[in-house]
């Protein structure tokens, strides 16, 4: 099969970027013909910034005819059986479904977040979730300023997300949507999406690092330092532990020098900032973690952490909410605490420190989800089912045309 891959890249590598890469190797290892049509949102650093480069900068975002006859050269010289988009935010823009649709191609797309449903992308507002946008509510985002905290540039995302609702793209322009959990898939449903378009598929980890053999003495937090992630309560949990054992921190990001701060003032609490590190040094610390901590107060879409601990056999100890509630089983691949309550996080720390050998079957059970759900291959069978279901959803309309 001749595939396109559509993604935009972000300014910081992230989640999306790996989970892209991963899946187009994937389908290149299976024989496929991959061709890959990507940009990147570091392009807007080479970009003057004048009122009229931005301008021109929030018209492309909204619309990109540059992008869109790119886009048909490409079409028209390769003519792929399917393209699969990933991401067109920013330097893309939605403008390329329509050069797919007018040459009659199944487009499938992966909902990595909730982009098309918030500004944001991530139904958080102001220390919490917000679904306020759902109900073609788009202008509350800008009252609150929800993207980068600009006005300006939030009425840019509102203004892409309006415009292609009335156009239709979503509903004309996409054959198939992938959620990756059915959380998300009922929230794009109650948002007025078409549930017969809307299927799941997790994502994946691979290459597998195998099951752990050694088990570290560090607990472990792996995500970006933003305010959502939930950090702060991991530290206010582990101040209440009294360094039970340390706590290793990797990622970085706005919150990090507070962070540091509130550590430092706490020294018993043996907390180790280990920054930002390539993804192998950052699958190896997983790996030798007793558990991992994912305190996230926002809904996540699906936290590779999590499925990499699961691949690792390290147990995880997640916000019952969400995606996560859903990943992680309760008591049997890991534990969930209350939301943004530091008091039940060290209370659930605290038990999984003086229970090894649940906790150690915690990990196993985790590894054996990995091996069901998160392998290469069983994501390949997943996908090779969805590409089918488009392009004989394809077949079956240009019947009926005809």
């Amino acid at each position: 099969m001749k595939l396109v891959l559509v993604h935009n890249t972000y300014q910081q590598a992230g989640g999306e970027d790996v989970v892209f890469a991963q899946e187009c190797r994937n389908l290149q290892q299976a024989g496929h013909n991959v061709v890959v049509y990507c940009r990147s949102n570091s392009e807007i650093e080479n970009l003057e910034t004048g009122p009229l480069d931005r301008i021109a900068l929030a018209k492309n975002a909204i619309w990109s005819s540059s992008a869109r006859r790119d886009f048909e050269v490409l079409l028209a010289r390769e003519t792929p059986d399917l393209v699969h988009v990933h991401n067109t935010f920013v330097m893309i823009s939605p403008s390329i479904y329509s050069a797919c649709r007018d040459r009659g191609i199944p487009v499938v797309q992966t909902l990595h977040n909730f982009r098309l449903l918030c500004p944001a992308a991530s139904l958080y507002r102001d220390g919490g979730i917000c679904e306020d946008c759902l109900d073609d509510r788009l202008w509350n985002s800008v009252r609150h300023r929800c993207y980068r905290g600009s006005r300006t540039a939030t009425t840019t995302v509102a203004l892409m997300l309006a415009t292609h609702k009335i156009l239709g793209t979503w509903r004309e322009s996409v054959d198939t949507f992938i959620a990756l959990t059915a959380f998300s898939r009922d929230k794009f449903i109650a948002a007025g999406f078409d549930e017969k378009k809307i299927t799941v598929k997790p994502n994946f980890v691979d290459p597998d690092p195998g099951p752990r053999t050694n088990v570290g003495d560090y607990a472990l937090f792996a995500g970006r330092l933003s305010e959502e992630k939930g950090a702060s309560i991991f530290l206010a949990a582990w101040r209440r532990l009294l360094s039970r054992c340390p706590a290793h921190i990797i990622g970085d990001g706005p919150e990090r020098t507070k962070l540091e701060t509130q550590a430092h003032r706490h020294p018993h609490s043996a907390i180790l900032f280990r920054g930002r590190l390539p993804r192998e040094e950052t699958v190896a610390a997983v790996k030798g973690a007793r558990l991992l901590i994912v305190p996230s107060i926002c809904y996540e879409s699906f936290p590779m952490a999590i499925a990499e601990a699961m691949a690792c056999g390290t147990p995880v100890i997640c916000s019952r909410l969400g995606a996560m509630k859903e990943i992680v089983e309760d008591h049997i691949t890991g534990l969930h605490f209350a939301p943004g309550d530091p008091d039940d996080l060290a209370q659930k720390i605290d038990w999984a420190l003086n229970h090894p050998v649940q906790l150690a079957e915690m990990g196993r059970a985790a590894r054996r989800q990995y091996e069901t759900h998160y392998t290469a291959e069983r994501n390949y069978s997943i996908l090779m089912k969805i590409y089918e279901q488009a392009l004989n959803r394809t077949v079956s309309c240009v019947a009926l045309a005809n």
